[in-house]
């Protein structure tokens, strides 16, 4: 040490230790600092480390006090683990003795064993009740603390704000139990899940002693005991009422929740081990007792659990914890689907508003029947009401049981029965074409325009009736058979056979009661001849796929016979209205029918037009065109005002022919503004429409014949629209009025589509047509076209598990698409509804898709921003493979972006579906005979 400072003397000119040694000035040298630090390092001392010695802390395990509490907050074990740390440790004499811990196995370990008062002030308390009132000293628990103690136990200090107060007056520093985060690192300190774990246990075994049979049953010499099925359940004392209105006596209530104390050796266990872990945590330090809650801390580290669990430091509140740092961000919300919007739509509904939709409908319907009461002129109204009521009734019934698969045929015979414009009482007034009036030339018009309907309807499905007095009756039972026989493809011959029956019948009885003069008969043959011989050769000539424009032809035909008959019986009704108590109802009618026979002629030919291509099928948007439509329907029914009003024949003409031109307007307005993609929906209400027109004319000319069968179509049309509109989740009013978007429609920013698509040519798709034992085709409308024919027919599909997925509104009429598989070949057993075919495309190897678009879109389900959202959609991207077959990437007539063409499983063949179709037969052949 000496040679030591003589050195550092001798190296600096700083008179250091001056008093020892002479002084001697030098000049100043730069080890003289290197000498400075050796001095500091030798002669200072170190930072003293915080805390206080583990040896010079007692830990308190006082017994607990509140009414059927069995645990203790430290074992044996734990005790053990905490002297073997340096603690010393103190027991209440009989802290354990209920959770089978006696105060010989604490003494065992090393405790002492002391008295209340003396344990309760230890420098750490560990308890596993909040300090609460001790009835036998008359003194709280936390009076008997010392100053500046550290308490361990579940505290809960939301709930308890006084117990906080009376604990700061100590300035204890408090860790609770209840408040360790529910974090990873934290599990071996999280004691309420230790707790509720024993919870779990224990309240199975006591349902089990009080059940009277083993859980899991036995077998004996004896018989067979089932095993007893076990349900937790975790309800709110409030919401117990349903349960025992259920079962009154079946609950049984078999104890409080101290579920923990009635397995206070275990669960007293795994406290004091919770306990133990948390100190060990908390503060690692081998020597030294310390810990410092941090403000400023990480999520899931050992700071995070140690400012969460200290609720109070020295006296100071610090609860609750304020939030960690870089807290995980969940996973994004995921958008909800189109079904659980749906979902969430339907539960919005509430029954109240259930049932008064539902007693709103049956009070207007039994409120417009008492109104037609008063308003009827004679029975023979009420008579012609009540016809009308159960037609509809049966055809409701009879049409609901029609297959979807003869939907197409079942369009065609409604068009061929509503040629049954034709009747008595028309063939009657058509008296001489020489000299003939203007009425009776209408007559002949209407008499002319329906035959070629029937006729030609007769051709396609075989089907039209006539009927006199009692044939009337057995007629329309052939009617009504007719649609009946379309339920089944097994029964539809025999319906085209009873529609025949009805017509010969109806023919025979209408000639034969009319008796007419040879003149007459030549007319009114004449006349049938005509328009039938123009029905037969367009019928002739007409090919499948365009089968609903033919459908669209007809029904002009049907609503131009309409509005003349209409016209023609006022004309000819004129002179009796004023003697006639029936006349006013006489001259609704006529009004009515003319205005429906309008609309239903010229919204046929726009609609004829877009079906054959001569008009553009995309919708044609006319500047405010609703309230066009407004202006048009208050005009039209505007006009009834003068024509109820004013008696005089010229007023009465005007009216009729002015709506009629209004009506026809409308027909064209409406009918332009839908689209190419709702001509199915299109179809079926210009059919419905034609029903009612015919309805019009047999309340009218008071024939039940036209009544019944207008009853009949009205009905069809109906429920074949709602049909196609609920395929399409749309309402009627949407599609008729030229709407955009579904009813599940959000109206938000449409999901974007990402990725890339995968091509592939004529050569892959073959190898995965071999390779696939199972596929499903689903057609579209290019379907109709091109590739019938040649896809179905192919023998590359024969060794496959084939099937086809049909859309209702795939085709451009209900049920096209079945009728041209038909046509092609294909059994009806392997052509399933979209309903009966998606729960199969999971299970699929491969599916065709050739021409469809918005039918498989996926974008219905996963989009609920898209238009087509919520629309019922063939489900082909569940299956293994897909093979589009389009022209291109475009869209479809919804103009919607398709996902599934970017989906991993898809593969694009793209070209013209014919010469692509052609491409695959002639590969198979080539393939399979190699």
């Amino acid at each position: 040490m000496a040679s030591l400072l003589r050195i550092a003397v001798s190296g600096c000119s700083v008179p250091v230790l001056g008093a020892v040694l002479p002084p001697k000035v030098h000049s100043t040298k730069m080890p003289c600092l290197r000498m400075f630090g050796t001095h500091q390092a030798l002669w200072s001392q170190a930072a003293p480390k915080p805390g206080i010695p583990y040896k010079q802390l007692t830990v308190g395990v006082p017994k607990e006090i509140f009414e059927n509490e069995k645990r203790v907050a430290l074992s044996p074990a734990g005790v053990q683990a905490l002297i073997k740390q340096g603690f010393n440790v103190v027991v209440e004499s009989g802290a354990g003795e209920a959770s089978k811990f006696s105060d010989d196995h604490y003494r065992e370990v090393g405790a002492k064993i002391q008295g209340t008062k003396e344990v309760l002030a230890s420098d750490v308390i560990v308890k596993v009740r909040a300090p609460m009132h001790n009835p036998a000293l008359g003194v709280h628990e936390a009076d008997l603390f010392k100053t500046a103690p550290t308490l361990i136990s579940f505290i809960y200090p939301a709930q308890n704000p006084d117990l906080l107060k009376k604990l700061a007056e100590k300035r204890t520093t408090v860790l609770a139990m209840d408040q360790v985060p529910r974090v990873t690192i934290a599990q071996g300190y999280d004691a309420l899940s230790s707790m509720a774990n024993i919870a779990g246990y224990k309240a199975v075994v006591l349902a089990a002693n009080h059940f009277g049979r083993f859980f899991t049953g036995q077998i004996t010499a004896a018989g067979k005991v089932p095993p007893a099925k076990v349900c937790a359940v975790y309800i709110f004392p409030v919401l117990l009422e349903k349960p025992f209105a259920f079962c009154p006596g079946g609950v049984t209530h078999i104890g409080y929740t101290d579920l923990p104390s009635r397995m206070a050796t275990q669960a007293s266990t795994l406290y004091s081990n919770n306990i133990i872990k948390l100190l060990k945590a908390i503060s690692p330090d081998k020597e030294n007792f310390y810990f410092d809650p941090k403000d400023q801390f990480d999520y899931g580290t050992l700071d995070h659990v140690i400012r969460g669990t200290v609720v109070m430091k020295d006296g100071k509140v610090i609860f609750p914890a304020p939030p960690p740092n870089n807290i995980p961000q969940g996973a994004p919300v995921k958008p909800k689907t189109v079904a659980e919007l749906e979902a969430e739509k339907a539960a919005t509904i509430t029954p109240f508003r259930k049932t008064m939709t539902s007693a709103s409908v049956y009070t207007t319907g039994l409120a417009s029947m008492l109104g037609l009461g008063i308003v009827s002129p004679n029975n023979a109204f009420t008579q012609m009401v009540t016809t009308f009521g159960l037609a509809g009734i049966v055809g409701y019934h009879t049409v609901w049981g029609v297959t979807p698969a003869l939907h197409s045929p079942l369009m065609s015979v409604t068009n061929a029965i509503s040629g049954k414009s034709i009747q008595r009482r028309d063939m009657k007034m058509v008296r001489s074409l020489d000299g003939k009036t203007w009425e009776e030339g209408l007559r002949s018009l209407g008499l002319f325009s329906p035959e070629k309907s029937i006729l030609s309807g007769d051709l396609v499905v075989a089907s039209s009736f006539l009927m006199r007095g009692m044939m009337y009756l057995g007629s329309g039972l052939c009617c009504v058979g007719a649609l009946a026989g379309l339920s089944t493809q097994g029964t539809a011959r025999l319906g085209n056979a009873l529609g025949m029956i009805g017509v010969a019948g109806g023919l025979a009885a209408t000639l034969g009661g009319l008796k007419p003069s040879p003149e007459l008969l030549a007319q009114m043959s004449g006349a049938m001849a005509l328009g039938g011989t123009i029905g037969l050769t367009i019928a002739k000539r007409i090919q499948i796929t365009d089968l609903p424009q033919l459908v669209a032809a007809f029904h002009s035909l049907v609503g131009l016979a309409a509005v003349l008959t209409c016209v023609a019986e006022y004309m000819i009704e004129y002179p009796h209205f004023a003697t006639d108590p029936a006349a006013n109802l006489t001259k609704i009618v006529a009004y009515l029918g003319t205005y429906i026979g309008g609309v239903t002629f010229s919204g046929s030919l726009i609609a004829y037009g877009k079906l054959q291509g001569i008009l553009n099928s995309a919708p044609l948007l006319l500047p405010g065109r609703h309230a066009l439509n407004a202006g048009l329907l208050a005009a039209s029914f505007g006009g009834m005002i003068p024509y109820m009003i004013d008696p005089s024949y010229t007023t009465g003409i005007t009216c009729l022919g002015s709506v009629s031109a209004l009506s026809a307007i409308m027909g064209v307005t409406l009918t332009a503004a839908i689209g190419g993609a709702d001509m199915p929906v299109v179809i079926t209400v210009l059919n419905s429409y034609s029903g009612w027109a015919l309805c019009a004319e047999g309340f009218l000319l008071n024939n039940n014949l036209l009544t019944i069968v207008g009853a009949l179509i009205g009905s069809s049309g109906a429920i074949l629209s709602y049909i196609m509109c609920v395929a399409m989740n749309r309402s009627l009013a949407n599609v008729i009025l030229g709407g955009y978007g579904t009813t599940s429609t959000a109206g938000g920013k449409p999901m974007e589509i990402t990725g890339t698509h995968t091509e592939i040519n004529v050569d892959n798709a073959i190898e995965m047509i071999k390779e696939a034992n199972s596929i499903i085709i689903t057609p579209g409308r290019t379907f109709l076209i091109h590739t019938r024919r040649h896809i179905v027919k192919t023998d590359t599909l024969k060794q496959n598990k084939k099937q086809f997925g049909i859309h209702p509104v795939a085709g451009r009429m209900p049920g096209q698409l079945n009728v041209l598989l038909a046509e092609a070949g294909v059994p009806y057993d392997i052509v399933l509804e979209m309903d009966e075919i998606n729960e199969d495309f999971p299970d699929t190897d491969l599916v065709l898709v050739i021409g469809a678009n918005d039918t498989v879109n996926s974008a219905a389900q996963e989009d609920p921003n898209s238009i087509i959202a919520g629309m019922p959609v063939l489900e082909v991207w569940k299956s293994k493979q897909v093979i589009v077959m389009k022209r291109s990437l475009g869209v479809g007539y919804a103009a919607v972006d398709n996902p599934i063409f970017y989906k991993p499983n898809t593969a694009m063949l793209l070209g013209d579906a014919k010469k692509t179709c052609d491409a695959l037969q002639a590969k198979a052949r080539e393939s399979y005979q190699s």
